[in-house]
């Protein structure tokens, strides 16, 4: 239990912490290493490594884009090349990871000794390479499978390189894997996502061969994920229950400065905080994670990682290991990194802007406009499609990104909105308003920008604005689905994403082979997709302000979806109806789906579950005794006031204020306790009750809270308070 004198310590440690410093890589002549220069030295990536010879590295690449098998002694070859790099590296274990449906990533590791005529040697087999079989009882399965029913199997991924993970005793060879059951249905975050790729590479390398691009042989889905987070001094972290318990604060009084005056974001970055962020980017170099942008997020407390682009499999990989570096070396400067969409009340929540695009084999981005996109009928035709794509399953790219988190982003208390909806900017929408109407498209306005001083450059002005309030924005040659929370894995709204826009363009390639048989030619045929799309998904085209009430009445009369809580998303996986386009592409069977809502909507109530019962405790264990010891000071002093005869109409004021603010809370604890005591046993109804009825009396019990705190002396308040944890030294 958190006493005053537990606060007092960690305020002190807090205080006294120093910055830690670490060893960078160096040459053997004492100069720094450059980053280059040790990026990747902990992958073994077999496109690049040259401990395989050319025509291996030929046989993986055509596995992988051609979905034939690798034969057992191509496999053997790489299982002795990575085993041999491991060891040369001081790795004693090697693990298939994988990512199941708890969101996070699992492992279980195995030594690479082995037995050969009574004699020790270190190996990695073929068949432990290929196949792993972890007890998959224990995993989310959404009831697909009995408790008896262990056996689970992970499959090699080979289009995601190896990598180690270093302890403070030695190394792990991780194995990238997928998971699945005994029957093949998958458990995990990968297999869908992987699914995904491969179908939408599939309908869009025959959209570019139909464009004209014959040289096209397959497309990459490319992923960047933007990665925001705070950090909180480990002492204070420890002395909030309710940041141990759920990742985010149940309640706190705002500090009379927080973000208000904007001067955190990209403001200079804490001494303490640049220690930590300096070490991570060395550890997610050297494990090829090509972290590029790090800076100051607009509440204070809260930082972002922005990488570079990758391939979306190898880029959800990365993310998974960057939430855990991120975790892992924020402990050691003794932080403690919050990953939690809404840590704190009443300031800016963390978000996970997901940029996705796609490439072909020859370097073209399909959703790069060149320097006159209204005449780039390829490019027109393809944002014509992502954003039909995202009318038409609106509903399920807010059931991928639903969870307890998000919710308090997500149409609650900031942006971007529930509503899902496409930000095109002025000159694309420009251009998709000219094709609607049949009219030419003319170019306005300078490409740019005179600032007016002889002393700075001229700026070129880019085809879009940025619009944050938007949840999915296309931003120059890309679209960024913002609406993705921090602590998610990218890999199921990806994969949802990349279905539904396969589900468009493979309609598309039938129309547009229907238009080249009738004599038309490919532009012809592209400008009629274009003006069929742009036309369809006009009410979900919105280049305005997302946050505003206006827009929500607007998106009402469009008839767009409004899901504004986990529980009303996340009902969108029951429905057969609109979730079939996965299963119609062979994305996630009807089986899977069904388990994923069942996990996902269980996850959901306990994780709302648990925080009902840690504000309950708190109440009774912190701020009522804290309110109790107060009154009793109070009271003593107002006896011994009227005892000497004075005034004390000061302290009966406080007095009162104290009383009823207790009261009112405790009438409202017992609303609450009542209401979550008769919870309904039907999971959907439950997680409905709790969404809408349970969470905003808890959000009234944490005002309630915040008022006390706002009564009750420093010196009297057990807990960290919001000005402490968020202003780091």
């Amino acid at each position: 239990m958190a006493t005053v004198e537990t606060r007092d310590n960690a305020r002190r440690s807090a205080v006294q912490r120093e910055e830690r410093f670490i060893d960078r890589p160096l040459k053997e002549d004492g100069q720094y290493k450059r980053i280059s220069e040790y990026y990747g030295e902990l992958v073994f990536d077999l496109q690049t490594t040259d401990r395989l010879p050319d025509a291996i590295k030929k046989e993986v690449l055509e596995c992988t884009t051609q979905k034939r098998q690798l034969n057992r002694e191509t496999v053997e070859v790489i299982a002795n090349a990575a085993t041999e790099w491991a060891l040369s590296h001081g790795a004693t274990h090697f693990c298939h990871w994988f990512q199941p449906l708890t969101g996070g990533t699992a492992e279980k590791q195995d030594s690479f000794l082995d037995l050969k005529n009574g004699a020790p040697i270190e190996r990695l087999s073929a068949s432990q390479l290929i196949q792993g079989e972890p007890d998959a009882s224990s995993f989310p399965n959404g009831g697909s499978r009995s408790t008896f029913e262990a056996r689970g199997y992970t499959s090699w991924d080979l289009s995601s390189p190896m990598f180690l993970v270093e302890g403070i005793n030695g190394m792990t060879l991780c194995i990238p894997t997928a998971f699945v059951s005994y029957t093949g249905e998958a458990l995990d975050m990968k297999t869908p996502l992987l699914r995904s790729v491969t179908k939408l590479s599939e309908v869009a390398t025959k959209f570019l061969n139909l464009a004209g691009h014959a040289e096209t042989k397959n497309v990459t889905v490319t992923c960047g994920c933007e990665q925001e987070y705070f950090l909180v001094d480990k002492s204070y972290f420890y002395a909030r229950p309710d940041l141990v318990q759920t990742g985010r604060t149940l309640f706190g009084k705002a500090a009379s400065k927080h973000q208000q005056l904007d001067d955190h974001y990209f403001g200079f970055i804490p001494a303490r905080v640049m220690s930590f962020m300096q070490e991570l980017d060395l550890e997610l170099h050297r494990l090829g994670i090509p972290a590029k942008t790090r800076h100051n997020e607009v509440a204070p407390g809260q930082f972002e990682l922005a990488p570079i682009f990758k391939e979306a499999n190898v880029s959800s990989d990365n993310n998974q290991m960057m939430m855990a570096l991120i975790k892992q070396i924020a402990a050691k400067h003794d932080f403690v990194a919050l990953l939690h969409e809404k840590p704190f009340a009443g300031i800016n929540g963390s978000g996970k802007h997901t940029n996705w695009s796609m490439a072909d084999n020859t370097g073209i981005n399909m959703l790069e406009p060149g320097n006159e996109p209204q005449q780039n009928m390829r490019f027109l035709a393809t944002v014509a499609m992502v954003c039909e794509a995202v009318h038409r399953h609106a509903a399920p790219l807010r059931a991928a990104i639903a969870s307890a988190g998000n919710d308090h982003r997500l149409g609650a208390n900031e942006a971007p909105p529930s509503i899902i909806s496409v930000f095109l900017g002025d000159t694309i929408n420009a251009i998709f308003e000219s094709i609607r109407e049949g009219k030419t498209y003319t170019p306005s306005g300078d490409s740019l920008l005179d600032l007016g001083a002889k002393q700075l450059s001229q700026l070129l002005k880019d085809n879009t604005d940025r619009n944050r309030t938007s949840p999915f924005a296309f931003t120059g040659n890309k679209f960024e689905f913002r609406a993705v929370g921090s602590s998610a894995s990218v890999s199921f709204p990806t994969a949802v994403l990349n279905a539904a826009v396969a589900d468009v363009m493979n309609e598309s390639n039938g129309l547009i082979e229907k238009d080249l048989a009738a004599g038309k030619s490919i532009d012809e045929a592209l400008l009629a997709i274009t003006k069929k799309w742009a036309t369809n998904a006009e009410p979900c085209i919105f280049n305005g302000d997302g946050y505003s009430d206006d827009w929500v009445k607007e998106a009402d009369k469009r008839g767009l979806p409004n899901l504004r809580n986990s529980a009303q998303a996340l009902g969108v996986l029951a429905d057969t109806k609109q979730m079939a386009f996965l299963s119609e592409q062979g994305v996630m069977s009807s089986a899977e789906l069904e388990m994923r809502y069942n996990v996902l909507l269980e996850r959901y109530i306990t994780l709302r579950e648990i925080e009902f019962t840690t504000l309950q405790d708190m109440i009774n264990q912190n701020v009522l005794p804290s309110a109790i010891d107060y009154k009793l000071k109070l009271g003593q002093v107002i006896m011994n006031q009227k005892s000497a005869g004075l005034e004390c109409s000061v302290e009966v004021e406080l007095y009162k204020k104290i009383n009823f603010a207790m009261e009112s809370l405790s009438s409202q604890l017992n609303i609450f306790k009542n209401g979550f005591d008769s919870l309904e046993h039907e999971e959907q109804k439950r997680a409905e009750t709790i969404a809408e009825t349970l969470y905003p009396l808890s959000e009234e019990l944490g005002e309630h809270c915040a008022n006390l705190e706002g009564l009750i002396p420093d010196n009297i308040w057990t807990l960290p308070k919001y000005y402490e944890m968020l202003h780091n030294k």
